[in-house]
C-alpha cells in the first residue's frame, strides 16, 4: 500500500516570505504576535496543536521533513510528547490572531519614506514597493535604492559587464579602457590623410598604400633627397628626370674611377669596354694603342657629337612628357570637379533616403501600435514563446519586456505593462513580477494629474476558472503617477504577482507555451 500524501496548505495561506520585521510596528510588539521560529511579526499565522504560533512560511520549513518536537515548548518547560509535536496535519490557520495583527499600526522603516498605515496595508500595498527601499547590488555589493536599480545596473555599477562595441567581446567595465589599447577592431585615424575608423589590424596596410603618406624617392640611394606623398611618386619621377640623370651620371663616373684602380678601359668600336689586368695586351701593343689614341682626334669628336645628339633626344622627350603631364593634370582637375559634383548629388540623395527611411520606420511603429492598441482602459497581452523568453530572462539577456501601449480613451492616458519573467526585487527567481507604467501621451496637457484610477492586473486562467488577480489604487504622491516628463514613468506594481511554481507542469495559466495578461483601468470619474 502506498503511503498517504502529506496534507498541503490552502493556496490562500501560501507564502514565500518569513515574518514581517518588528521595526515596521509603530508600537512595541506583544509576545503573542511573535513567530516562535523567525522571532519577527507573524505573517499569515499558523497555530500548532500545542498553542504556539508560527509564520506559515516558517512552519512549512520546520515540518518539510515530517512532524518534529516544538522547541518553544521545551524552552518554556511544558514539553509533552503527545501535544508538543509540530505536525501540519493537525495545525490550523489562526485567523483571530491574523485579524489582530492586520490592525496593528505600522510605518515604513526606510529612511526618507513617510508612509504609515495598518500592518495589513503595509503588507498588501507598500512592502517591496517602497521607492526608498535599499537593496544590495549583486555585482558590486553596493546598497542602492530600488527605484534606481535599473539605472545603476546599466550606467553606474563598477562591476557591470560590457561588450566591446568594436570586437563584441565581453569585459568588466574597469578593464574596457585597457582593452581599447590592444583591440584589433579599434578604429584609428591616419594622421596623413585624415581617414577615420580604420581597424587597428588593417592600419599598417593602410599606411603602406595611403596616398598622403610620405616616403623617400626610390633614387635616394644615388643622392635624391626628396620625400613625397605615395600618390605623387610617379609625378616626382617624371618632373625630376634630368636631376635623376645627373645623379646617375655622377654615380657612374664614381664607379668608373673606382674601377680604374683594378683594370683599364679600352676603346672598342666607339664603346667604352672594361678590360681586366689579365686581358691587357703586351707592353709594345699598349704603347702603339696609346700613341694612336693621341692622334685619334676625329674619333673622340664623333663620340662627343653622338652623346650630344642623345642628350637632345632626351630633352625633347622630357619636354613632350612635360606637355603630356600638363594636359593630363588639366583633365584630372576637370574629372575631379565632376566626381565632386556627383559625390555631392549622391550625398544629397543619401540624406533624402535616410529621411524617407525614418519616416517609414515611424509609420511602421504607428501601425504596430494601432494594431494592438485599445482605447477603453482594458488590455489583454498575449505572450507567446514563454519558455524561450523565460530562459532569456533567467540568463539576464532580456530580464524585462514591455507590452504595446494602450489608452483609457482616444484622447486619454497612455499606458503599458512591464513584465519580469524571472521576477524582480523580492520576487527574483520565485515569482512573475508585473508592473504598470504611465507613458507620455499626446494629450497629457488635457488630463487630470496625478493619475489616480484603480488598476487591476490579472493572469488569465485559460480554463476560465480561477484567474490570478491583483489590484491597487495609485499613490498620488509617487513620481510613478505624476505627469510624465520623459517617455515613461518609473514602473509600479506587483513584484510578487504570481509564483513561478503555478506555471510549472500542466498549468491552466500556460497553454501552448503562451500566457495571457489582462489589465483593467477603472474609468470612474474620467
Amino acid at each position: 500500500m502506498s503511503a498517504m500524501a502529506r496534507p498541503s496548505l490552502p493556496s490562500s495561506l501560501d507564502s514565500t516570505l518569513p515574518g514581517i520585521s518588528r521595526e515596521v510596528l509603530s508600537v512595541s510588539m506583544e509576545p503573542k504576535y511573535q513567530c516562535q521560529q523567525c522571532k519577527d511579526i507573524l505573517r499569515k499565522p499558523f497555530q500548532a496543536q500545542c498553542g504556539h504560533r508560527f509564520c506559515v512560511f516558517c512552519f512549512k520549513q520546520l515540518t518539510s521533513s515530517g512532524p518534529i518536537p516544538c522547541e518553544a515548548c521545551r524552552a518554556e518547560g511544558i514539553f509533552e510528547e503527545a501535544m508538543s509535536m509540530l505536525n501540519i496535519a493537525v495545525a490550523f490557520p489562526d485567523n483571530a490572531a491574523r485579524r489582530e495583527i492586520d490592525s496593528l499600526p505600522a510605518k515604513c522603516r526606510n529612511d526618507g519614506c513617510s508612509w504609515s498605515g495598518t500592518l495589513k496595508e503595509y503588507e498588501g500595498q507598500h512592502e517591496g514597493r517602497c521607492d526608498f527601499e535599499r537593496v544590495k547590488c549583486e555585482a558590486c555589493q553596493a546598497l542602492i535604492l530600488v527605484s534606481e536599480k535599473d539605472r545603476h545596473n546599466e550606467r553606474e555599477c563598477e562591476a557591470r559587464t560590457l561588450n566591446c562595441k568594436y570586437c563584441k567581446v565581453a569585459f568588466n567595465f574597469k578593464e574596457i579602457k585597457a582593452h581599447d589599447e590592444i583591440c584589433q577592431k579599434f578604429p584609428m585615424q591616419c594622421k596623413d590623410c585624415g581617414k577615420k575608423k580604420i581597424p587597428r589590424e588593417k592600419f599598417q596596410e593602410h599606411i603602406k598604400s595611403c596616398a598622403k603618406s610620405k616616403s623617400a624617392c626610390q633614387f635616394s640611394e644615388i643622392g635624391c633627397r626628396a620625400v613625397v606623398d605615395n600618390g605623387k611618386q610617379q609625378e616626382h619621377e617624371q618632373t625630376s628626370v634630368m636631376e635623376h640623370l645627373r645623379l646617375m651620371l655622377a654615380a657612374l663616373s664614381s664607379m668608373r674611377r673606382r674601377a680604374e684602380g683594378a683594370g683599364e678601359w679600352q676603346e672598342d668600336s666607339g664603346l667604352g669596354l672594361y678590360r681586366g689586368p689579365e686581358d691587357a695586351p703586351p707592353a709594345g701593343a699598349h704603347a702603339v694603342a696609346h700613341n694612336a689614341g693621341r692622334g685619334g682626334g676625329p674619333g673622340v669628336q664623333q663620340k662627343v657629337t653622338a652623346l650630344e645628339n642623345i642628350v637632345c633626344v632626351l630633352n625633347r622627350e622630357v619636354e613632350r612628357s612635360a606637355l603630356t603631364m600638363e594636359a593630363l593634370s588639366r583633365q584630372h582637375r576637370l574629372d575631379q570637379e565632376k566626381i565632386e559634383n556627383l559625390a555631392n548629388k549622391v550625398r544629397q540623395l543619401e540624406r533624402t533616403l535616410t529621411m524617407r527611411d525614418l519616416q517609414l520606420a515611424d509609420s511602421e511603429q504607428s501601425l504596430r501600435e494601432l494594431q494592438f492598441c485599445t482605447f477603453d482602459g482594458v488590455f489583454i497581452w498575449k505572450i507567446a514563446d514563454f519558455s524561450r523568453r523565460r530562459q532569456d530572462a533567467v540568463g539576464g539577456r532580456a530580464p524585462a519586456m514591455f507590452s504595446p501601449a494602450f489608452y483609457s480613451s482616444k484622447y486619454g492616458y497612455k499606458m503599458c505593462l512591464r513584465l519580469y519573467l524571472n521576477g524582480d526585487g523580492t520576487g527574483r527567481g520565485t515569482h512573475l513580477s508585473l508592473f504598470f507604467v504611465v507613458m507620455r501621451g499626446k494629450y497629457d496637457a488635457l488630463l487630470k494629474w496625478p493619475f489616480s484610477q484603480k488598476v487591476t492586473l490579472m493572469l488569465l486562467d485559460q480554463n476560465n476558472r480561477e484567474h490570478i488577480i491583483d489590484a491597487f489604487r495609485p499613490d498620488v504622491s509617487s513620481t510613478s503617477f505624476q505627469r510624465p516628463i520623459s517617455e515613461m514613468n518609473i514602473a509600479s506594481g506587483c513584484p510578487l504577482f504570481c509564483p513561478l511554481a503555478k506555471l510549472a507542469g500542466k498549468s491552466s495559466y500556460l497553454r501552448d507555451d503562451t500566457i495571457f495578461i489582462k489589465a483593467i483601468v477603472d474609468l470612474t470619474g474620467l
